[in-house]
């Protein structure tokens, strides 16, 4: 698939989903592709960025990334990110560490999921909670705030 492929499924996939802040989904997936690019990122990682939330959101399926004509960096790291269910952070965070190029995804990912300005979108307590969070795994990752 081309990138414009990718980012046309990623886009039609979650068109129906808005993010904590009430924005189109979207926002954030075009945000992480442009995060890795931005830290020097390949297609195949774009690619990944594009789709790294499809699977664990469910609008995508593991038989779908399975079968799409992707490379398999690609569905690599989109695996690697997929957070499962009731998966602990640091069991997380060391498939990430053992997947090629997932990390600078998941840098991505953070970096926009942590931006004040999303951030302040929120109530206080749900920005508290989530910054936290962010905190936490950044931590977990080895991610300072230049990553």
């Amino acid at each position: 698939m081309s990138l414009a492929e990718v980012e046309a499924v990623a886009r039609a996939a979650h068109a129906a989903q808005k993010d904590k802040a009430g924005r189109p989904y979207a926002e954030h997936l075009q945000a992480v592709a442009e995060g890795v690019r931005a830290r020097g990122g390949g297609d195949e990682l774009v690619a990944a960025a594009w789709l790294h939330d499809s699977v664990e959101d469910g609008v995508l399926t593991e038989e779908w990334l399975e079968a799409a004509p992707l490379s398999q960096v690609t569905k690599d790291v989109v695996r690697a990110v997929t957070k499962h269910p009731e998966e602990e952070p640091d069991a997380y965070a060391r498939r990430i560490l053992a997947t090629p190029g997932a990390r600078l995804v998941k840098a991505a990912d953070l970096a926009h999921n942590a931006d004040p300005h999303r951030l302040a979108a929120l109530d206080a307590p749900t920005a508290e909670r989530l910054t936290r969070k962010y905190a936490a795994m950044r931590e977990y990752l080895g991610l300072d705030a230049d990553d």
